[in-house]
């Protein structure tokens, strides 16, 4: 058994790494190669470089290792934007898995070229980098990946013909798709938002894809969906939806390009900014995190703009130019807001009046007197619980919370800090407590 990785083999223009892998999929099965997975392999989100998804393709296969890396390379000859300035395609394969290492740096971090060569020439890895190689980086870590959570992708590809014209998908067999088997799918239609996004606006030759938990639901969802005849299916085991590209993180110490889930505390209330877009600074009590949530995140801005100094949030995001780019959020407390009233008279139930400066309240009815303002919990728009950009414009690592919340890293990032009162914190009217 080995495992065939390929990279970089698109463009802004056109293509698919995932076309690419279905095609090579029945070239080795008619080889006498039998493919046992396919893999689709997303890497960091935050890679300057990328062409749209950051996605690598990882192939598992027994019989000839050297037949399939032919074919693998001539697939990529034949298929790959070769003539695009930023396509630079790799291709490995290796009879041996070496350590998930290179693979959980490259979907959280950075890597090289360099590096990849290394590890490809210690493991005895068959390998080929076209022009200045960088698809390499993606083709050693698919074929080092480790999935501790995983979850499915059934892609539709067009016929050639068919390739750069508008698609025909029934728009409301998506919604009828969704309907029957959400949450065990996702990421279908954006129904809060009324968009559809499965389906693809790029030049390339992906139809459309399905996401859930299970293959089964894959194909029920599937029987629902109307569209042009697809020229072949294939359905791809990936890390889509499992978080993995986020680590725990503690404001003040995170690095340019990487993502993480920090906890804090707001400091001053959600300021919305040219373009519609809003910024939270969140504090440890110490520094401060500007968070962004932009205008594509629709609603999911009204949730942060609820956010009052105080309140105690883990944010989960990438860390880009300064600041956090919000993916979800927990409101881990959010208390009532005091408001001070003047208080009812206890005789005749009116609201009093101020009696003047430090004199108390009075009743205007009865002459009743009373020194102590009456205190008013106003609800909150928002509540403790997790929140989550829509689906249209949801990341392809990011995990729907309909999948629930990775625990592990939930114990690692506390939000448990004692942030510094600000200046300034009223609220307006009252006292938030």
């Amino acid at each position: 058994m080995f495992r065939i990785g390929i990279d970089d083999t698109d463009s802004p223009a056109g293509m698919c790494t995932t076309y690419l892998a279905a095609v090579l999929i029945r070239r080795l099965h008619r080889a006498g190669v039998r493919v046992i997975e396919a893999r689709l392999v997303r890497l960091n989100p935050n890679v300057p470089e990328k062409t749209r998804g950051n996605a690598a393709i990882c192939l598992v296969a027994e019989g000839s290792l050297h037949t399939a890396f032919h074919l693998a390379c001539r697939a990529v000859e034949e298929l790959a934007e070769m003539s695009h300035e930023g396509t630079h395609p790799g291709v490995a394969a290796c009879g041996q898995v070496p350590p998930p290492d290179f693979y959980l740096r490259a979907v959280r971090g950075f890597c090289t070229v360099d590096e990849a060569i290394s590890l490809l020439g210690e493991w005895g890895a068959l390998f080929k980098g076209y022009k200045a190689g960088r698809g390499l980086i993606g083709a050693t870590a698919a074929i080092c990946s480790h999935f501790d959570d995983f979850t499915y992708e059934l892609l539709l590809y067009r016929r050639r013909a068919r390739f750069g014209t508008p698609r025909e998908v029934d728009r409301q067999s998506l919604f009828a798709a969704d309907a029957v088997t959400y949450p065990h799918t996702w990421d279908t239609v954006d129904r809060e938002n009324g968009i559809v996004v499965c389906v693809p606006h790029t030049p390339d030759p992906v139809l459309l894809g399905i996401r859930g938990e299970r293959p089964g639901w894959l194909a029920l969802a599937r029987e629902s969906v109307v569209s042009e005849r697809p020229a072949c299916e294939q359905l791809f085991v990936t890390n889509q939806g499992t978080d993995a590209h986020i680590v725990p993180g503690e404001i003040g110490r995170l690095e340019e390009g990487h993502s993480y889930l920090v906890g804090g505390a707001v400091h001053s209330r959600a300021v919305t900014i040219r373009g519609g877009h809003v910024c939270l600074p969140l504090t440890d009590g110490k520094m401060m995190l500007p968070c962004m949530a932009y205008e594509p995140t629709r609603g999911f801005r009204d949730v942060v703009r609820a956010l009052l100094p105080g309140d105690k949030v883990r944010a989960a995001g990438s860390y880009k130019r300064g600041s956090l780019n919000l993916e979800k959020i927990e409101v881990v407390s959010a208390p009532p807001l005091l408001l001070s009233r003047p208080p009812l008279c206890e005789r005749c139930g009116k609201r009093m009046t101020s009696a003047g400066t430090g004199k108390g309240y009075k009743c205007r009815r009865c002459g009743g007197r009373k020194g102590a303002p009456g205190v008013v919990a106003v609800p909150r728009a928002v509540s403790p619980g997790w929140y989550e950009v829509p689906p249209s414009a949801r990341r392809h690592l990011a995990r729907p919370l309909c999948r629930g919340v990775r625990e592990d890293f939930l114990r690692a990032c506390t939000s448990d800090v004692q942030p510094q009162d600000p200046p300034g914190n009223d609220h307006g009217s009252g006292l938030h407590a």
